[in-house]
């Protein structure tokens, strides 16, 4: 599949319709995953065991964090899966109607994905600042990717929000693009933050302090 990229700052997205993998591992990690290990096997094969070793462990440490692993999205129609792994830290309801925001920690999968089936509306990226993203001002104040998606009978806007550490947002799709529940939308790296924002129709079943699982987990379902 012919794969198009176009970059804007530290934004990335590809034409890649399930996301770019190289086994389990997000493409994207794979730099970061090979070059510790290339350096320390050479650092080992010098006799430079314990410094080799270092690095073999960063190796698998940044295997562990750009995993890839799939996931079984519900089949019940009318429901809203999570966008991320994480911990739900926010659900607060207002005017445009209820945001649920989720951290994601160093430990957990960083891939991003469609809460419903549709077609995305609309992509549109941001630059801004990179406070920690447990923090309510991150929500509008750090750099951020929003990607409106309508489908199912509801229009729904997902957040991809950078951190303190995670100062790089990749998304894989584009304004027309129709995407699955729990489809893999994009990544963002080394600790960040991912928000949605749902329309009032939508009943809320999760809680702050809920651990949730991307493309799997039910936040939410329509009234």
């Amino acid at each position: 599949m012919r794969t198009e990229e176009r970059k804007t700052g530290r934004w990335r997205r590809t034409g890649a319709q399930t996301g770019p993998r190289f086994g389990m591992i997000a493409r994207e990690g794979v730099p970061f995953v090979i070059a510790p290990l290339m350096a320390g096997a050479a650092l080992i094969w010098l006799g430079m065991g314990l410094a080799g070793g270092v690095c073999l462990v960063l190796s698998g440490a940044m295997a562990f964090f750009f995993r890839d692993p799939e996931r079984h999205p519900p089949r019940e129609a009318g429901v809203i899966v999570a966008p991320a792994d994480g911990k739900v830290v926010k659900v607060e309801r207002g005017a445009d109607g209820t945001v649920v925001s989720i951290f994601l920690s160093l430990f957990d999968v960083h891939i991003n994905r469609a809460p419903i089936a549709g077609v995305v509306t609309d992509v549109s990226y941001r630059p801004g600042r990179f406070m920690i993203a447990t923090r309510d001002e991150a929500s509008e104040a750090n750099e951020q990717n929003r990607l409106t998606i309508e489908g199912e009978g509801v229009r729904v806007v997902c957040k991809q929000i950078a951190g303190v550490v995670a100062r790089r947002i990749v998304c894989w799709k584009r304004a027309g693009d129709r995407v699955e529940r729990g489809e893999r939308i994009g990544l963002i790296r080394f600790g960040s933050r991912t928000e949605l924002v749902l329309p009032a129709a939508v009943e809320i079943e999760i809680s702050v302090g809920a651990r949730v699982r991307g493309g799997e987990t039910v936040i939410g379902r329509l009234k």
